[in-house]
Formats: structure tokens, sequence, C-alpha cells
């Protein structure tokens, strides 16, 4: 009887090989066969799942923010999670654990994007396009917010961008900052919470 083969699982062992691939090779020298060779999975077969490198790292971001969209959406609309700031500091600090329990993997999509920038490819509007529900989400949140007195009057749009850069920025700092401090990220990202909070 021929085993079965979990096609999900598959992908993400592609994936997790290629961004290691990624890392050590560069970007522009990595290729799919070299990406076959260290998962032990025949390059005909890698390409019944990814036409080329651009695909996996497409995949690879699409994985990780459906993952925590799902996450996080739960989270923003849980009875029991507190009023909307309580909802969007366990949103904020999910992410900065996130972030810190999957350094090397954070590390290396980062460095992936910048490799690929110094060939000229631009994975802005891919990321964009992924986190795009996240900002969203801190939009409701933050007009919830203002709509139940919890949250001063502040502009949804500026407040929710911030809110969002903060997330960015931890993000970067776990990838790239030896000395990233979680819990001084965390008090800079509740004090800032906090002062949304209608006096």
């Amino acid at each position: 009887m021929p085993k079965k083969i979990d096609h999900e699982e598959r992908k993400e062992k592609i994936l997790r090989t290629a961004l290691d691939v990624f890392s050590k090779e560069g970007y522009h020298d990595s290729n799919l066969s070299l990406i076959a060779e260290e998962t032990g999975i025949s390059r005909p077969t890698i390409y019944q799942y990814f036409h080329d490198k651009d695909e996996i790292y497409y995949y690879a971001v699409k994985l990780v923010t459906g993952r925590l969209f799902a996450k996080y959406s739960a989270i923003a609309w849980a009875e029991e999670g507190g009023d909307e700031i309580d909802r969007m500091r366990a949103i904020l600090f999910d992410i900065i654990g996130e972030a810190v329990k999957n350094e090397g993997a954070l590390m290396n999509l980062m460095t992936v994007m910048l490799d690929a920038k110094k060939d000229g490819v631009d994975f802005a509007d891919v990321i964009h396009h992924r986190t795009a529900k996240l900002s969203i989400l801190f939009r409701r949140l933050v007009r919830q917010g203002i709509t139940n007195g919890t949250i001063g009057s502040v502009d949804i749009s500026t407040t929710a961008d911030s809110i969002f850069d903060i997330a960015e920025s931890i993000c970067f700092q776990v990838a790239f900052f030896r000395s990233f401090d979680r819990e001084g990220a965390e008090i800079m990202a509740a004090r800032y919470l906090e002062s949304l909070r209608r006096s």
C-alpha cells in the first residue's frame, strides 16, 4: 500500500528549507535545484508545489500572516478579552512572543527581502498586501474603542497605523538586534496603548 503524503507538511518542509537556503546562499544565487538537494525531494516534485523561488517566498509570507491573522482576529473579538486596549495589547504581546519564538525564520525572511532588493526585486507590495488585514483589525478596534468610550478622541487611521508600526518595528528589532529587549518592547507598547485610554 503506497504511503499517504501530507502535502501541506511537504510544502512547509520545502518552505523551511528554502528560507535556510536563501539565507545561506543569498536570494539571487538560490534556485530550486539547490532547494531540492537540501530537502531531499526531487526537483520535479518541488515543481508540483512551487513554480519558482519567488512563489516560495510569497507562500512563506502568506502562510505566516494567514495563521497569525486568524489568531489575532479571535483575540480581537473574544468576549472575555477585556476592552479594546487590552485586546490590542494582547495582540502586540503575542506578535512579540511569536517574533522571539521564530527569530531564525523571521531573520531569514528579512534577509531574503534585503538580498532581493539588491537584485531589484521588491517584496514590499507582497508584505503590505498580506499584512493589510492586521492594519484593518487595528482600525476596527480603535473605532470600536472610541464608540465604547475606552479610547479618547484620536484620528483612527493615524492611531491604527502607529500601532501597526510598533508591531513592524519590533519584528525588525527581533530579526536584526541581538540585544532585543522583550520586556522593554512590551512596556513601550503598553504605554502607547494606555496613552490612548480616555481619561
